[in-house]
């Protein structure tokens, strides 16, 4: 198998790290957390294969890319100039930009903001949505004895601490709980990392630490990403979640503006948002807001992390899409 090319880019300020592969009309391929471009590594060369270049950054703060200081610089429009930038960067006139989990909403707003750079739009996990009507610190659950995990993330040092202890057993934990492997969402045994935390403990202290991987995390792949967190900690991607308010804030901005592009949405049939009540009513929902949505589909058996552990699919359904617009 052919390597991708890594680099770093300087774009918008900052310097961006990037796996890239192939010829051709650019793909933009956008991570969530806890991950790294790494979390594309079956999409990059199945998309240079196919006729098309593909592009991978780490995002701001996450990997080997820069971390800004101020926790403000990592809001929803900071990393879109950086994208837009990267496509500028590449020499090209536009992308199709693909995101997954965090990456989804930044792939949706992208789209929605910027439709001259961004062509089409692919969207894993993470429905396109409408501005909710309060902010999210308002919108999240918070009782006397527990918190919604964005408000746990929000206390700053708090997660740093406990992810960094030790960041092997923290990504098995959550990439484990997160991933189809864990059971079905509809089961009140199934772990989630991303739900309520009880006052006092942390996010990790429910979810068990598996002693074998997934099926579709090799050891060498979860030892790419421990290294990368190793070296970067926690603290850029969790300041993503730092800037909620103030990202729905920005949004007023995009009020009732829909995402003009050719579109596809995929999501696990275990994925852990699918178990937040009236997410089937907004999935259902996304045709009003994104009239040009060309498929959505369910992908069997897989959760959170659809890139990984359904890659065969996904990337079919990507190419599809591609060759289609």
């Amino acid at each position: 198998m052919i390597r991708p090319e890594a680099r770093d880019v300087n774009v918008n300020g900052i310097r961006l790290h990037v796996a890239a592969l192939g010829e051709g009309p650019l793909v933009l391929l956008c991570h969530g957390f806890p991950e790294t471009s790494h979390a594309w590594r079956h999409q990059l060369p199945a998309l240079a294969q196919a006729g098309f270049r593909a592009v991978a950054p780490d995002l701001r703060g996450y990997g080997a890319s820069d971390s800004p200081a101020d926790a403000a610089a990592f809001t929803t429009m900071d990393v879109i100039g950086d994208l837009v930038a990267l496509v500028e960067s590449e020499g090209a006139d536009d992308a199709v930009i693909v995101g997954g989990d965090w990456g989804a909403n930044i792939a949706w707003q992208a789209a929605q903001l910027r439709p001259d750079r961004f062509r089409a739009v692919a969207a894993l996990g993470v429905p396109m949505m409408r501005r909710a009507p309060v902010m999210p610190s308002r919108l999240f659950p918070k009782t006397e004895s527990a918190a919604f995990y964005t408000h746990y993330f929000n206390e700053p040092g708090v997660a740093e601490r406990e992810f960094e202890r030790d960041v092997n057993a923290t990504l098995r934990a959550i990439y484990f709980a997160a991933s189809g492997e864990a059971g079905p969402r509809n089961d009140p045994s199934t772990p989630n990392p991303f739900g309520m935390v009880a006052n006092g403990r942390g996010l990790l202290d429910s979810l068990p630490i598996p002693e074998t991987l997934p099926a579709w995390l090799t050891p060498s792949d979860l030892d790419i990403f421990v290294q990368s967190y190793r070296s970067s900690g926690f603290r850029g991607g969790l300041n993503y979640y730092r800037n909620l308010d103030r990202n729905w804030a920005l949004q007023a901005a995009l009020d009732s503006k829909n995402v003009d592009v050719p579109a596809l949405y995929l999501v696990g049939e275990r994925d852990t948002g699918l178990a937040i009540p009236g997410m089937d009513q907004i999935i259902n929902a996304m045709p009003d807001i994104v009239p040009r949505l060309r498929a959505a589909a369910v992908i069997p058996g897989a959760g959170h992390w659809l890139q990984q552990e359904a890659p065969g699919e996904v990337n079919k359904a990507l190419i599809d899409f591609l060759r289609g617009i």
